[in-house]
């Protein structure tokens, strides 16, 4: 695949870099005057003193004390001047809004996770205009004196509805207990990583998450005004609130009813056990966490016998990140997941969980997850793949007797609805040559939405467009 050239001094950071820090918030905005909103935006991209600037993907010399980023909802550039006849050249999910009812439906936000019972002043989808994101290297005083001066700077312009706090955990977990932030899709012509990764997939066409470059299908992405689209993304914005002694109930319970070790069900629902080691390398055991070289360098489906999992043997169909990247299995949707990757930006919030001293203080994960269209990443992965069991093509293995699309039923056990009365997750073994399933049923929904918002993140030149003054008596 051909590495187009990219500015990346026209791209916000966090679209093609991960920033790597200890601490994040997140300002929910309301425009209150627009002039004034405009004058900020402009004061954030054109280096003016004491004004915090937004971070691009450009090359720093040193890590910066922090990192800034904007993205803007469809009422949020509504009220910067963006028409409505402008407006319908975004992506329909964009255009609908997080709040939106068939937007919830798409995605399963339902029952408690419905928009209206979403916290921050995030349940008004139509009061909410700019989702600021503030990341810091690792100081505390840091995040409280950069606070401190956009605060100031949103009074004449944008209303503070809420803001959201996150922090990394030790040894870069999450509060399941999972290693996190090992997979994330290789995006053409974006920059080296310095904590690379290799990984045995595609690299994923740029207009994947960049407007104006060429997307897996062979088209682009754009929007009108022509000066908001290249180097432009989308982000779906989620607070997801983890039930960490639910979770750790759930594979007490169900691992005795399957008959395996409650960690062995860790480790078959999200398809890597919690030190971050993939099942398809380990999988019998944990063992010791495999070199960063390793972690990503498997497919799923391969003519090799000994290496061939079609069937879910090692890793069940079902888990959690097979769903999210079935990588080079045979799917609905374009055959593979290249086209429906989605770059994930998200940290912990909520103390970390003292097993014996259990609290119900909310905790979670909460962040941005970024995609050239929200319609056909973000909404197509929670509609199609997180949320049902018949994504899969029919597909026999190398290995034993069986056909794939019976392996696998109900939803993502992390991200699924997962009502009781239909709950359901299949174990596959081999027995005597043929497959031999083993379902868990009955259990509930173990992370609900707390907050939303689709965002659109313009370029720099974007930014700095959205940012002129409105024609006099306009």
């Amino acid at each position: 695949m051909d590495k187009p050239s990219i500015d990346y001094g026209d791209v916000q950071g966090t679209i093609l870099r991960g920033y790597r820090v200890n601490l994040a918030r997140h300002f929910i905005l309301q425009i209150t005057d627009a002039a004034e909103a405009k004058a900020l935006v402009g004061s954030m991209v054109n280096g003016s003193p004491g004004v915090p600037q937004i971070t691009t993907a450009a090359r720093w010399t040193s890590k910066p004390d922090y990192f800034l980023n904007i993205g803007f909802t469809s009422a949020g550039l509504g009220e910067l001047g963006v028409t409505p006849a402008q407006l319908k050249s975004f992506d329909p999910g964009f255009q609908r809004g997080a709040t939106d009812p068939k937007t919830a439906s798409t995605v399963f936000d339902v029952g408690e996770s419905a928009p209206e019972n979403w916290i921050g002043g995030l349940s008004d989808g139509n009061a909410v205009h700019v989702v600021l994101s503030l990341w810091v290297t690792e100081a505390e005083a840091t995040l409280e004196q950069v606070t401190s001066v956009l605060r100031n700077l949103f009074k004449s312009a944008m209303k503070e509805l809420s803001a959201h706090d996150a922090h990394a955990l030790s040894d870069n977990r999450v509060h399941f207990n999972y290693r996190d932030n090992i997979a994330q899709p290789t995006i053409a012509g974006a920059p080296p990583r310095k904590h690379s990764i290799p990984d045995d997939q595609e690299v994923v066409a740029t207009g994947e998450f960049l407007l104006g470059y060429q997307n897996e299908i062979g088209g682009q992405y754009s929007v009108q005004p022509a000066e908001l689209s290249k180097n432009s993304s989308y982000s779906a914005f989620r607070i997801l609130e983890q039930d960490v002694q639910g979770f750790e109930a759930f594979l007490t319970t169900y691992g005795k009813q399957a008959g395996i070790d409650p960690e062995m069900l860790a480790a078959k629902v999200c398809g890597r056990w919690r030190n971050g080691n993939p099942l398809e390398l380990m999988p019998d055991k944990a063992g010791a966490p495999l070199p960063l070289s390793e972690l990503n360098n498997f497919q799923y489906v391969s003519t090799d016998a000994t290496k061939d999992d079609t069937l879910g043997l090692k890793c069940p169909i079902g888990s959690h990140i097979r769903r999210n990247n079935p990588r080079n299995e045979a799917v609905t949707g374009g055959g593979t997941s290249t086209n429906h990757r989605i770059v994930r930006r998200a940290m912990p919030y909520g103390p970390a969980d003292d097993a014996k001293v259990p609290d119900d203080t909310p905790r979670g994960l909460i962040g941005h997850f970024i995609n050239g269209s929200i319609t056909n990443q973000f909404e197509f992965l929670m509609s199609q793949w997180v949320n049902t069991d018949t994504f899969l093509m029919s597909a026999k293995g190398t290995n034993c007797q069986g056909n794939a699309v019976r392996n696998i039923s109900g939803e993502d056990v992390f991200l699924g609805v997962n009502n009781p009365s239909s709950s359901s997750f299949t174990l596959s073994a081999c027995v005597n040559g043929s497959v031999k399933n083993t379902n868990i049923a009955g259990f509930r929904r173990l992370i609900t939405t707390r907050g939303g918002a689709y965002c659109f993140l313009p370029s720099i030149s974007g930014l700095k467009y959205l940012a002129i003054p409105a024609p006099v008596g306009s």
